[in-house]
């Protein structure tokens, strides 16, 4: 009798551990990529990074050192305290000119970008495609181009040099209303505004109590990108007002400029040294508020990103 003895079985040969981890690993990684991003964060940086070293100097060191790195005897603090009261503190009225400007402008034309964007989404009407198109068409539209007119405009009105001149044309926003309309096609449920006006809300207040806390990741998105091209606005303020009690930052330190230029009579050697260092001080309060904000509008995308 012959006896069958039963076969070993063969375990499978295991893969060499740390293989696919580390094409993976090696996948993600891109020299060109790598080359690319910083040179993008150099170009972005740069430019900061001079106007920090820059306004540590006099107007000597800015022509006599490295552009690149300290002068030999650094002076921040005296050019701060120069700034905030060189002609009995004027570039403070400035600064709180500009986030007046800037700040109404912002909130402003994001409410009216998140309403029109809302309708457009949610509303059908009488040539709303037409009216549509004409807001992609208004996108390319340059604001350099339309500043002429709206000069001419506010003049007939009697509202140039004051500040409405640049708060009402800050108001509108192509592109702005065009993102909400996007935002708002996917981010605001229709099953939600049937079920609220089943329940008896009426229009203005679905839109206040439910759309708008929706549309609060592109709400913010508008109010930003409004709020930086307010803020850095030159050519509408410099056409709009002639009272400097009215002027913006950006249009002081440009008279600054003008004055460091032309040498008149009492102006201080430094001057230029305080256009450099206001700069600086100017650009503050923006890092603040996108750094105040941007927690927001992260979170508020990232959820939306996961919404089924």
């Amino acid at each position: 009798m012959t006896t069958t003895t039963p076969a070993t079985p063969v375990a499978p040969t295991a893969a060499p551990t740390g293989t696919a981890p580390s094409k993976r690993r090696a996948a993600r990684r891109s020299t060109p990529l790598t080359i690319a991003m910083l040179a993008a964060l150099a170009y972005f940086l740069l430019p900061l990074f001079w106007l920090l070293i820059a306004s540590t100097k006099s107007t000597q060191d800015l022509f006599n050192s490295f552009g690149l790195w300290f002068s030999h005897a650094p002076q921040l603090l005296t050019n701060i305290k120069q700034t905030l009261t060189q002609d009995d503190g004027v570039f403070v009225h400035w600064l709180l000119n500009t986030v007046m400007y800037a700040g109404v402008s912002a909130v402003g034309a994001a409410l009216l970008a998140a309403a029109g964007g809302y309708g457009f989404a949610k509303f059908r009407f009488r040539g709303d495609r037409a009216a549509f198109n004409l807001v992609l068409g208004a996108v390319m539209v340059p604001t350099t181009a339309l500043a002429i007119p709206t000069y001419l405009l506010f003049a007939k009105a009697g509202l140039v040099n004051t500040p409405w001149a640049i708060i009402l044309p800050s108001l509108v926003n192509p592109f702005g209303l065009y993102l909400m309309r996007i935002y708002a096609q996917d981010a605001v449920p229709d099953s939600l505004l049937e079920a609220a006006r089943i329940d008896g809300a009426g229009e203005v207040r679905i839109f206040f109590r439910i759309a708008l806390r929706l549309l609060g990741p592109g709400l913010v998105t508008v109010l930003l990108f409004t709020l930086v091209a307010t803020w850095n606005n030159y050519f509408l303020p410099l056409i709009m007002l002639n009272d400097p009690d009215l002027y913006p930052v950006t249009v002081g330190l440009s008279s600054w400029a003008a004055q460091a230029q032309n040498g008149g009579a009492g102006t201080s050697s430094d001057m230029l040294a305080l256009v450099v260092t206001g700069s600086m001080l100017s650009i503050i309060p923006l890092v603040v508020a996108f750094l105040l904000l941007q927690r927001y509008w992260q979170s508020g995308l990232a959820a939306g990103g996961v919404k089924q």
